[in-house]
């Protein structure tokens, strides 16, 4: 049985930062397996973040041709974990935050392609 809980979400100040984790347990998590961050706002379809993992490794966030832009999602397979980093935070991003883990997502972008989903930690920004 695969497990996923998220932490760090709270209460932040538009412009800070926040780091969220995401600790995976019920199985060794080498760097070949996918894990993503999706998140959900009041209303809308949850939406993809960013992912890591693969066969080699590679990182996926949600806008190509932006790159990194203000998330970074990094991972320590030593402690079966994956985290996100927010920088600059806005009002947008308001929501819900996923964790998400699957050996061969169907898609990487889609919710749809994940097995394996934590509870959420909720991230919500104050101006």
């Amino acid at each position: 049985q695969v497990r996923l809980v998220e932490s760090g979400g709270g209460l932040v100040q538009a412009g800070g930062s926040v780091r969220l984790s995401c600790k995976a347990s019920g199985r060794t998590f080498d760097r070949a397996y996918v894990m993503a961050w999706f998140r959900q706002a009041p209303g809308k379809e949850r939406e993809f973040v960013a992912a890591n993992g693969g066969s080699i490794g590679i990182t996926y966030y949600a806008d190509a041709d932006s790159g990194k832009g203000r998330f970074t999602i990094s991972r320590d397979n030593a402690k079966n974990t994956v985290y996100l980093q927010i920088d600059t935070l806005a009002a947008e991003d308001t929501a819900v935050y996923y964790c998400a883990a699957d050996d061969a997502p169907r898609t990487i972008r889609s919710p749809y392609g994940y097995d394996y989903w934590g509870r959420g930690t909720q991230v919500t920004v104050s101006s």
